[in-house]
């Protein structure tokens, strides 16, 4: 029988942008399902990265109570093969706290690394 799944949140502001036991970790990263986000938080964003290996990835910008955090979610429409089990996913970053629920400490390494936090920070 297989361990019980981990539920992760995604909380930012005090508001809970996504939730759910069926997330994907790369590269430290929990990448959410799209269908577990709360849209009411997020905007598109016309910026956009790429990795080497994942491709070319588009952003959200987060609004909560009037705060705005600019490209702090991040998703990969297009991926490449090696990186398909994420399309559409979402991942964050920017001060946004990926949880385990019913936990108040952020997993390790829940921030964007390499190459990415380079480009962006």
């Amino acid at each position: 029988m297989s361990a019980p799944r981990k539920t992760y949140q995604a909380i930012w502001n005090g508001a809970v942008l996504a939730e759910s036991d069926r997330t994907v970790q790369v590269e430290g990263n929990q990448y959410f399902p799209p269908e577990s986000i709360n849209p009411e938080y997020f905007r598109p964003s016309d910026q956009t990265t790429v990795c080497y290996w994942k491709g070319t990835a588009s952003y959200y910008t987060l609004e909560v109570d009037g705060r705005t955090n600019r490209d702090a979610a991040w998703f990969y429409p297009h991926p490449s093969a090696a990186a398909r089990h994420i399309k559409d996913r979402i991942a964050f970053w920017k001060g946004v706290r990926v949880v385990e629920a019913g936990k108040s400490e952020p997993e390790t390494g829940v921030t964007a690394r390499g190459l990415l936090s380079q480009i962006l920070d």
